[in-house]
């Protein structure tokens, strides 16, 4: 299995996910679109992986490149890929399917809990997770409107849109389950400007304490990427 993954700055990787690649031995390649790389042909990767960033979707003057990155991933779903987006990724995703991109009403920064719905727990892909874990967010934007083949994942008092299925095949979180602490350190050097008060944007001594779920979500990510492994085996 080839996975590929679109990378939007040079410190947001896919983190634990590059280890269970390696791990498993599949190839592993990236477009860093940053640096303007070309993007791969379909027959050249079987998961698509789509990286978090700063950036918003609609900013198509400051970067060009998400113009054919949307086209990208719109026939990468309709290829059949298996499909992975990561805060702005599953953003990215939800604009391609005909959803909506807006500035949610608060900025959410740091650790919070969010609650999984009934539907998202009876799925074999969703059933290792509690009801209510607390996960890693860095957004201000959310996903709106999103079409009927849709299946809301989980939810928080924040952001009603956490996560989301597009059938069964394409999936988007708003949250971090692959960040490693190395990455959580580079957000808050290249991001700090963000950090401003508010209701749900943590400070930086509460982020690092609460590097002690990074490991529990990294094992939540990876028995995700199990049961999508066996899925994409199918």
């Amino acid at each position: 299995m080839r996975i590929h993954y679109l990378q939007h700055v040079p410190f947001e990787n896919p983190g634990i996910i590059l280890s269970w690649a390696e791990s498993r031995k599949y190839p592993v390649t990236c477009t860093r679109l940053f640096e303007d790389d070309k993007l791969p042909a379909g027959e050249d990767f079987d998961w698509l992986v789509i990286m978090g960033g700063p950036m918003n979707i609609y900013e198509e003057e400051t970067y060009p490149w998400l113009i054919k990155e949307k086209e990208f991933i719109k026939t990468a779903i309709s290829e059949n890929k298996l499909i992975l987006g990561l805060c702005l990724g599953a953003q990215l995703i939800a604009d391609v399917i005909g959803g909506k991109v807006v500035k949610n009403q608060y900025s959410e920064i740091g650790w919070f809990p969010v609650t999984f719905t009934k539907e998202a727990m009876a799925l074999p892909q969703f059933s290792h997770f509690p009801p209510n874990p607390v996960v890693f967010e860095w957004h201000g934007d959310t996903f709106t409107d999103l079409p009927k083949e849709s299946m809301l994942i989980a939810t928080n008092e924040a952001c009603r849109n956490q996560a989301f299925a597009y059938g069964k095949r394409v999936y988007g979180f708003q949250f971090h389950l692959e960040n490693t602490r190395q990455i959580i350190t580079d957000l808050i050097e290249n991001c700090r400007d963000e950090m401003v008060p508010g209701t749900y944007i943590q400070s930086v001594s509460e982020i690092l304490a609460g590097k002690r779920f990074i490991d529990q979500n990294n094992q939540w990510m990876l028995q995700l990427l199990d049961k999508l492994e066996n899925l994409q085996n199918d």
